[in-house]
């Protein structure tokens, strides 16, 4: 499967990047999805998405991972990829160069947001946790929160990693934390959809609350985006947003989308993105990325 969804010509554009969003994009679900657990036990990059991500890196492309995810949680991924230079992850509001690993960007969501969302959580009854920025003593972002619970475990295993247990209340106290990098819900679809305007209602443009996922409702600096964040690492690559591809299926894609010369989803993205999407192609289950590079690129 390979529609176009808007027409383009291709003949007038140079293509010197591709950018791709992770879970549900170009990453394949290791087991059948259910609405209940909607990512499964994990997620794959399949041998036939390597193969192409790689062939194109072959043909002097340079390869974007643009992520909703951690550093520590892309690697297992970007590893095999052999990508390299400015990546995007936390949706926008960490642009790290890798390997190195260092920090090019980083922009925190508030403190009295992300106390607002943790009572919110306790309110609703709805599990929370947050992502706190690194030190120079403790480089990395630790994720953190309140409690044991059975989301805490699904997380761990979508990502590999494992929230520490503290006192956020207290971190939130702390004069030397300056902020957040981003919070997050993790509830079924429905429970997301009514914290949502809690949220909005009370600080309105002075937040981001986007969906990663359908189970992850994140909370972020309004100044971040995916579509920031790609704009960054293209120009720390010195190349132009038109001569980028940008792949994703989610919410959080869509400024993306809006900063690069072609986008496309896969068949399972969010019916607003594929309305956006110049081009659709077979979903992530059928290596849909890999079905578009093979007939645009390779």
């Amino acid at each position: 499967m390979l529609v176009t969804v808007k027409p383009i010509n291709k003949s007038s554009m140079e293509i010197k990047a591709l950018a791709f969003d992770l879970d549900g994009t170009l990453l394949g679900p290791s087991v059948v999805l259910t609405e209940k657990s909607p990512l499964g036990s994990g997620a794959v990059l399949t041998d036939r998405t390597l193969r192409a991500v790689k062939a194109c890196a072959e043909k002097g492309l340079e390869l974007i991972i643009a992520t909703g995810r951690a550093v520590e949680a892309s690697e297992k991924f970007r590893i095999p990829m052999e990508a390299h230079g400015p990546m995007v992850y936390f949706n926008g509001a960490i642009i790290a160069d890798m390997p190195s690993g260092k920090i090019l960007h980083t922009t925190l969501v508030s403190k009295e947001i992300a106390k607002f969302c943790l009572e919110l959580s306790r309110k609703k009854g709805v599990y929370f946790q947050l992502y706190k920025p690194g030190t120079a003593q403790m480089p990395g972002q630790p994720l953190l929160t309140a409690e044991d619970h059975l989301q805490r475990e699904l997380y761990h295993k979508h990502t590999g990693i494992l929230a520490g247990i503290c006192d956020l209340d207290k971190l939130l106290e702390d004069p030397h934390l300056q902020g957040c990098i981003k919070c997050m819900f993790l509830a079924d679809p429905g429970v997301l959809d009514g914290l949502r305007p809690f949220i909005e209602e009370r600080f309105g443009k002075d937040v981001y609350v986007v969906r990663s996922t359908s189970t992850f409702l994140e909370i972020l600096n309004p100044g971040v985006s995916k579509g920031v964040g790609l704009e960054l690492a293209l120009k720390h690559r010195g190349i132009k947003p038109a001569e980028t591809i940008a792949f994703g299926d989610e919410e959080n894609d869509l400024p993306m989308f809006k900063n690069a010369g072609i986008s496309v989803a896969p068949a399972n993205a969010r019916e607003k993105v594929k309305a956006a999407a110049d081009w659709v192609t077979a979903s992530n289950a059928e290596d849909g990325v890999a079905v578009f590079l093979e007939n645009y690129i390779l």
